[in-house]
């Protein structure tokens, strides 16, 4: 990531990012959508997790392209990471700040993010 790269991520609001991850999630359909905030937190790896789920891995999927053209359109920044696109049962998409986490059903159950960060403020979001 280039300077201009790293200046612009350094001057969106963490709320307007949050805000068009969670739309481009919904505009997907997924599901169970959760915001950790993880700022109090000391050996969080980000001050954000979305997480959010698919019912196949062709949705987790979209979500995941969805979420990523959508912040390029409304913010003008390409996430800094993406794991897990092959298989499609965990795709991680890393924003530096908030890392998203689009899971299918069983995989997130497996994993329980939820659980392991138990003390971070939760956000729920309704399903759409």
């Amino acid at each position: 990531m280039n300077s201009k790269s790293i200046s612009l991520v350094e001057s969106i609001s963490d709320n307007t990012l949050n805000h068009w991850i969670i739309d481009a999630i919904q505009d997907i359909k997924g599901k169970n959508i959760l915001k950790l905030d993880l700022r109090k937190l000391d050996d969080a790896p980000a001050d954000y997790f979305i997480i959010c789920e698919g019912d196949s891995s062709t949705q987790v999927k979209a979500i995941s392209d969805s979420i990523s053209r959508k912040v390029k359109e409304k913010v003008g920044i390409n996430a800094n990471h993406m794991e897990g696109v092959s298989g499609a049962k965990w795709i991680l998409v890393d924003f530096f700040d908030t890392v998203v986490h689009v899971f299918y059903p069983e995989t997130r159950a497996f994993y329980e993010i939820e659980e392991l960060w138990g003390d971070a403020i939760v956000t729920q979001y309704e399903n759409i």
